[in-house]
C-alpha cells in the first residue's frame, strides 16, 4: 500500500509455526541430544594383530616364542653345533610363520644349505626360508662394530620380525684388536644393541657362548633381558633352561633309522657374505660348522 513500509517476502516453509509453551512454570527447554554419527557408532578399529613370531608346532617353537619380548633381548648361553642347530631351526620357523630375520653373524657359522634343509623339514620352502634371512657378517672386529652401528638403519628399511646377534665377541678374541681397546669397543657394541632394541621394539636374540663375562659391557650397557636361556648337553639329549620363567625343555635324539638333518652333514657349503646394502656373493671358502 502506498505510504506503508516495504516488507520482505518470507518462505513460509522455512519458518516454524509459533506454538504455545505448555511446560510447567520453572521447567526449562528439554533438548534432545544429537544422534551419534555413523562413524561414532561404529567400534574403533585398532592396528592389525601382529603375525606370530614362530609357528605353533613343533613344541619347541611356542616354547621359544614365550622367551621373547619387544624392546628387550633374549640371551642364549652356550656354543658349538647345538646352538647353531637351534638357530637354524629358529630361522626356518620364523620363515614358515611369515617373518623375516635380520642377522649379524660374528662367528662365521651360518650354513645356508642347512638352513634351507631345516626349512624343508618344518614344512617351509627352502628358497623362501633363505629369502627371509637377511645376514651381514664381518671378518674383523672393526667391521663388526660398523655393521652394528648401521643395523638400526637396516632394520627400519627392512622391518624384520626378529633380530639375531650371534657370538659378536668372537672376532675380538684374536690379536687384531689391542687388549686395552677390546673392552671399550664391546661396550660400545652393547650400548648400541640396547638402543636398537629400545627404538625398534623388535625382539632380539643374543647368543654368547661364554656368558656375559665374555662380553664386556653387556651387563652394564647392553639391552634389557627378557630371558636368559642356558643350553646344557645331556646324555643323548639337550636341555634348555629358561631362568626367569623357571621353565625347561629337553630335546632328545632321534630313534635309530629316523631320517633328519644329519643326512645333510656332509653337504658342500660355501661361505656367503653380505653387507647391509650389498647382494649375496660366494667366496669359494668353506663355511665353518661346529
Amino acid at each position: 500500500m502506498p505510504g506503508s513500509e516495504p516488507r520482505m517476502a518470507v518462505d513460509a516453509l522455512s519458518v516454524p509455526p509459533v506454538l504455545p509453551d505448555l511446560r510447567p512454570p520453572g521447567v526449562g527447554p528439554q533438548l534432545r541430544p544429537p544422534a551419534p554419527s555413523r562413524r561414532a557408532r561404529s567400534a574403533p578399529r585398532g592396528p592389525p594383530a601382529p603375525a606370530p613370531l614362530l609357528p605353533d608346532a613343533p613344541a619347541i617353537f611356542p616354547w621359544l616364542a614365550r622367551r621373547f619380548s619387544g624392546g628387550e633381548a633374549t640371551l642364549v648361553i652356550g656354543g658349538g653345533p647345538a646352538v647353531e642347530r637351534l638357530l637354524e631351526l629358529l630361522y626356518a620357523g620364523s620363515a614358515k610363520a611369515g617373518g623375516e630375520v635380520s642377522l649379524v653373524e660374528g662367528a662365521n657359522r651360518l650354513d645356508p644349505y642347512r638352513v634351507a634343509e631345516t626349512g624343508r623339514v618344518v614344512g617351509a620352502e627352502p628358497p623362501e626360508v633363505l629369502r627371509r634371512v637377511r645376514i651381514a657378517r664381518a671378518f674383523t672386529a672393526y667391521q663388526l662394530v660398523a655393521l652394528v652401528d648401521g643395523w638400526r638403519k637396516e632394520i627400519r628399511r627392512r622391518r624384520p620380525t626378529l633380530l639375531v646377534a650371534h657370538d659378536l665377541p668372537a672376532l675380538f678374541a684374536g690379536e687384531e684388536v689391542p687388549e686395552e681397546a677390546k673392552g671399550p669397543l664391546l661396550g660400545h657394541v652393547a650400548a648400541t644393541l640396547r638402543t636398537i632394541a629400545e627404538t625398534t621394539r623388535v625382539p632380539m636374540l643374543l647368543t654368547v657362548p661364554g656368558g656375559p663375562a665374555s662380553f664386556p659391557g653387556l651387563a652394564e650397557r647392553g639391552p634389557r633381558l627378557a630371558e636368559v636361556v642356558r643350553m646344557r648337553p645331556a646324555e643323548g639329549a639337550l636341555r634348555l633352561e629358561a631362568y626367569r620363567a623357571s621353565e625347561g625343555l629337553t630335546l632328545v635324539g632321534r630313534p635309530s633309522g629316523q631320517r633328519g638333518l644329519e643326512e645333510f652333514e656332509d653337504a658342500p657349503s660355501e661361505e656367503v657374505i653380505a653387507s647391509w646394502d650389498g647382494p649375496l656373493r660366494r667366496t669359494g671358502r668353506r663355511s665353518r660348522s661346529g
